[in-house]
């Protein structure tokens, strides 16, 4: 029998979808399926016809964290995992020009919840739940958690989900801001692809632009943010795209920024 690939492949429309697939595992994170998610999001980055990259998952999970089985024993060397594996994932994730969607249908724990976060739109199931569950083993949050969390919801709140490993239901993520939509579990996938084609028609030069200028603007200041955007706004302004949209405004027509 012919071994399931740890990552699913589907591009339609613009829309490179990866799906987790360890369902039986509630895809647990383990080594071939980081590395192979860190690949396929380089490809999707490199790939011109993709427009948007969606990460979601199969089964009744998103992903449970890291498969324990890979990092147990009594010397494990927590540095190095983190370095060879989440930690380019997570870089790769949030330096491509492309939107990313982070679907989540399931629960989403320890890293699987850091995953979950890092999207730049982060669309959930009403079935889902998230937990920063890495304190029952008494470790810290990693893959990012400890940098997006506390953006999202503040120091105080984050470190109380921290602390206790509170499950947070997709209606609470909701209000909480650590998702922009929650989905119905039936129609969840479906709505998720519709989204990401109405986000595909988009202009893409102007969304990377964009991406760039307020990832700057998290770690720099309203000075740091006005050189950036004076200079980006240039290069949006040189674009296509631009004079695309000029033109469908005096021609009263819905633009098109896909060629």
């Amino acid at each position: 029998m012919t071994a399931q690939p740890v990552i699913l492949v589907d591009t339609r429309s613009g829309v490179r979808t990866l799906t987790l697939n360890r369902p039986d595992k509630l895809n647990a994170a383990n080594n071939d399926l980081i590395l192979t998610l860190t690949r396929e999001l380089q490809a999707a980055d490199a790939d011109d016809s993709v427009r948007v990259i969606v990460i979601t998952a199969a089964g009744r999970g998103f992903c449970a964290g890291q498969d324990l089985g890979d990092v147990s024993g009594d010397h494990v060397d927590f540095t190095h995992h983190l370095n060879t594996t989440y930690n380019p994932l997570i870089r790769a994730l949030r330096n491509t020009g492309k939107p990313v969607i982070t679907a989540v249908n399931g629960i989403a724990a320890g890293a699987g919840a850091s995953l979950g976060l890092a999207g730049d739109i982060r669309l959930w199931a009403q079935s889902a739940a998230m937990t920063q569950v890495f304190s029952n083993i008494a470790l810290i949050p990693d893959s990012g958690s400890t940098w997006f969390l506390p953006r999202l919801v503040g120091y105080h709140r984050a470190f109380e989900l921290m602390a206790f490993a509170q499950k947070v239901t997709a209606d609470d993520a909701l209000k909480l801001g650590l998702c922009e939509h929650v989905f119905p579990d039936e129609t969840f996938h479906a709505d998720v692809q519709a989204y990401a084609e109405r986000l595909a028609a988009r202009p893409a030069n102007a969304l990377k632009l964009t991406k760039q200028a307020l990832q700057a603007s998290m770690t720099g200041t309203l000075d740091d943010a006005l050189d950036q955007e004076s200079v980006l706004q240039q290069k949006a302004g040189d674009s296509w795209e631009h004079k695309e949209g000029l033109s469908a405004f005096a021609e009263k027509r819905p633009a098109n920024f896909v060629k």
